[in-house]
């Protein structure tokens, strides 16, 4: 019952829907049963008019009733259906029984009009009539019988509701769904909506109660998408003002290099030079990072899978080289999709940076490319060590590195990639090169063709 109280207090539309259904039943009970006594009145008051009619009959025209005799039989449907019509004050007793055809014994002090008698345990309806030649006749029926005929006449008037309040019912609780469905379909778009997707939400289907909630949602999105911008704005300008700084050590750094010095200066020499490279790295990394999360125009033309790989094989070879990686295309399969070449770019050149770096010595790096349900899926796998499964949810955060990772980087990379392919509406899927011995890593980016 508590259980049954929360969900009311929390749903408007299940309160909404019970409190029109008690509603709807009450007004339905007290009219069925203001329905019912009032046909089964009036079925009464007709029944009446009928006893009447027979007693002015017989005193119009003058039809005295006889006496029954012993030789009188009644079907079982007529003992209950009879009009009995008889002298009042009759002089013997009537030979024959009420239920076979006799008369009812009827005291003679009977006052004209209706009365409700109850003779033998059965009751009757009687109506006393004098009539114009001065006879005394009563004129009575079976209540039995009557109470039927009023209980069914009554039963129909009230079966039209009883089959209606169901089905209203049925209609209420349609109704205050549909009603209620633009709010669900709402909220199921904004759930469905990714991080980056912050355009006003469109309020000219919702009903007016609803709108102002819906104006309220556009102007938070509206702030919360002012402040990523500022956000981006303010990681972009400081990558941009700690360039030139970086570039001036970095240029100094190499001037001195060449200049006379004790073994122990050139060793941290050497040391600061890949600290500045490492800062000019994750400078690269924020300025594509702030770029991924920015939204660009749709492209003009697609872009080609096999194309963009070769320009990144291009940049990174010699990396490859440099750690002996054997690094290559596998198959002659290409796929063209409409998504930005930059974005695409930066998606490969990050994978295969972070598969080159994290390979050992020697090892091998494979790109390919495979088409399915009308998707581009690229594929990346090396024989590193992979990444394990309790990590594989969080290598996509920022500055996030695995551990125990020896290897230079800034832990942008991955949060790079999947920022864009949320934003060009791709998925990523992490998996093992050999499943059983969970090494090497095959990441795949599925991302649609059209």
């Amino acid at each position: 019952m508590d259980g049954h109280k929360k969900r009311l207090n929390e749903s408007v539309q299940l309160k909404l829907s019970f409190t029109l259904s008690l509603a709807i039943l009450a007004v339905a009970i007290v009219a069925g049963v203001f329905s019912f006594l009032s046909a089964f009145d009036e079925a009464h008051e007709l029944q009446d008019d009928v006893l009447r009619q027979v007693a002015q009959l017989v005193g119009r025209q003058r039809l005295l009733p006889a006496a029954p005799t012993s030789d009188t039989h009644l079907k079982d449907s007529d003992e209950e259906s009879r009009v009995i019509v008889q002298r009042l004050g009759e002089v013997s007793p009537s030979p024959v029984s009420v239920d076979a055809g006799g008369t009812l014994p009827l005291p003679t002090t009977l006052t004209d009009g209706l009365h409700t008698l109850e003779i033998g345990g059965e009751t009757f309806r009687v109506l006393v009539k004098t009539t114009a030649a001065g006879e005394r006749i009563a004129v009575a029926q079976e209540s039995g019988f009557r109470n039927e005929i009023a209980r069914d006449g009554a039963l129909r008037t009230v079966m039209p509701l009883l089959i209606l309040v169901p089905v209203l019912l049925l209609i209420v609780a349609d109704l205050v769904r549909k009603m209620f469905r633009p709010i669900a379909a709402l909220s199921k778009e904004i759930d469905q909506r990714a991080e980056q997707e912050l355009h006003p939400v469109e309020d000219s289907h919702l009903p007016a109660e609803v709108r102002p909630f819906a104006v309220a949602i556009n102007r938070l999105l509206a702030r919360v998408s002012q402040s990523m911008e500022a956000q981006r704005r303010f990681v972009a300008d400081a990558a941009h003002e700690l360039r030139s700084p970086l570039t001036a050590l970095s240029l100094q750094a190499e001037r001195l290099s060449e200049a006379e010095m004790p073994d122990l200066a050139r060793e941290r020499l050497t040391v600061l030079r890949q600290g500045i490279e490492r800062g000019r790295s994750l400078l690269d990394q924020l300025l594509t990072l702030a770029k991924a999360q920015s939204a660009t125009g749709s492209p003009k033309s697609p872009a080609s899978i096999q194309g963009i790989y070769r320009r990144v094989l291009e940049d990174l070879m010699p990396l490859a080289e440099a750690k002996h990686i054997d690094i290559g295309v596998e198959g002659t399969q290409d796929a063209e999709v409409w998504v930005s070449e930059l974005d695409m770019i930066a998606v490969v050149k990050n994978l295969v940076d972070n598969a080159i770096r994290y390979t050992p010595e020697g090892g091998k790096v494979d790109l390919s490319v495979g088409i399915s349900g009308g998707k581009a899926e690229l594929r990346v796998q090396d024989s590193g060590p992979g990444i394990p499964l309790v990590e594989q949810d969080r290598v996509f955060d920022p500055f996030y590195r695995t551990l125990g990772s020896e290897q230079i980087g800034s832990g942008l990379g991955l949060s790079i990639v999947q920022t864009i392919a949320h934003r060009i509406g791709a998925e990523i899927r992490l998996d093992f090169v050999d499943e059983t011995q969970q090494t090497g890593l095959k990441i795949s980016v599925t991302v649609p063709m059209k």
